[in-house]
């Protein structure tokens, strides 16, 4: 399009034109909010990897079928010294005089060292919006199962035979534990990165080496969103 602009000279009229780009952009200088992509209906399924600190320290792994129900799988290592107390007490259970050749008794516990402690959880997930109470929260509850698999390095002392001289002994035992889990969280996920935060408690019941011992668990994480 022409916009006419008249000129007056010496009692003529002159026409100039002036041309308008049109596909220049009228507004500058906005930037538009980048939203975590969980919240985009239309755009399910997704994926999160991440971390979790706390109880255990672990890769983390988040399917989000839909708006609803995600699938969580974690691996890692168990904080072990939240522990020491149950490993301890579970010395004389671990430890049995039977099995040993040179035919100790008078056992008593005198320290362990966890060798290895690790966990893996598989959990499935319902989340609830709650983003009248701020945009981008979501509540969740779940159940799982979880699998523990712990080697520890236990030391004793030990008499031979009665008025003999206390000697020290060790020897190593491995435990596999593994039972259902409830889980409660809330994830927030209204950042301009693709990032989700979350926070969880869970409660585990062994069924294997120990079971109805229940213990609390849980952390705090990050998960990239894809």
């Amino acid at each position: 399009m022409a916009q006419k602009a008249r000129i007056y000279n010496g009692g003529k009229s002159m026409y100039t034109r002036e041309r308008y780009n049109h596909n220049a952009s009228r507004v500058r200088g906005a930037k538009a909010k980048t939203v975590c992509p969980i919240f985009e209906n239309s755009k399910y399924p997704y994926h999160g990897i991440g971390i979790k600190l706390g109880d255990p320290f672990a890769l983390t792994y988040k399917y989000y079928a839909n708006k609803k129900f995600a699938v969580v799988a974690d691996f890692g290592k168990a904080a072990s010294g939240l522990y020491n107390r149950y490993y301890a007490e579970k010395f004389y259970e671990e430890i049995e005089p039977k099995t040993f050749a040179n035919g100790e008794d008078s056992l008593e516990y005198y320290t362990h060292k966890v060798k290895s402690d690790l966990i893996g959880e598989v959990k499935l997930l319902y989340h609830v919006n709650v983003e009248p109470i701020s945009p981008g929260l979501q509540f969740y509850l779940g159940l799982g199962w979880e699998w523990k698999s712990t080697k520890i390095q236990y030391d004793y002392t030990y008499m031979e035979s009665m008025g003999g001289e206390k000697k020290f002994g060790r020897v190593n035992r491995s435990r596999l534990t593994m039972g259902p889990q409830a889980v409660a969280g809330i994830e927030y996920a209204y950042f301009k990165i693709p990032i989700s935060a979350f926070m969880e408690l869970e409660y585990f019941t062994d069924i294997q080496a120990d079971p109805g011992w229940s213990r609390f668990e849980g952390g705090v994480g990050l998960r990239y969103i894809f």
